[in-house]
């Protein structure tokens, strides 16, 4: 009789770990799928754009225009753009360069 006992113990103490287990599975899988799900919304692939911007820059094209619509100067390249709060300001380095662009039409597109 005390054999049964010490098996159904063990065996308790097995299918416990065994929960816990099964438990962390659970978690894991779920905030997988929940990952893989976000992949495919826009806007954590907005945010994934943001870092990739904030760290490295982007290909960009960045063409500043006068108050009548006409082309002053294109800039191509992998740069970060920068805005001030009033948004009459623009900075980016390029090619090792500081460009600063006030109170002009800019338009930046990804390449």
């Amino acid at each position: 009789m005390r054999e049964i006992k010490f098996c159904v113990r063990k065996s308790r103490i097995i299918g416990g770990k065994t929960m816990m287990k099964k438990n962390k599975l659970a978690v894991m899988l779920a905030l997988g799928l929940s990952l893989v799900s976000m992949t495919g919304c826009e806007s954590f692939e907005r945010a994934k754009k943001d870092i990739d911007s904030e760290f490295g820059g982007l290909e960009r094209v960045a063409t500043v225009y006068d108050s009548n619509g006409n082309e002053i100067k294109r800039y191509e390249g992998k740069f970060d753009i920068e805005v001030n709060e009033y948004g009459n300001k623009i900075k980016f380095d390029i090619n090792g360069k500081r460009v600063l662009i006030y109170n002009a039409t800019v338009i930046v597109e990804e390449k």
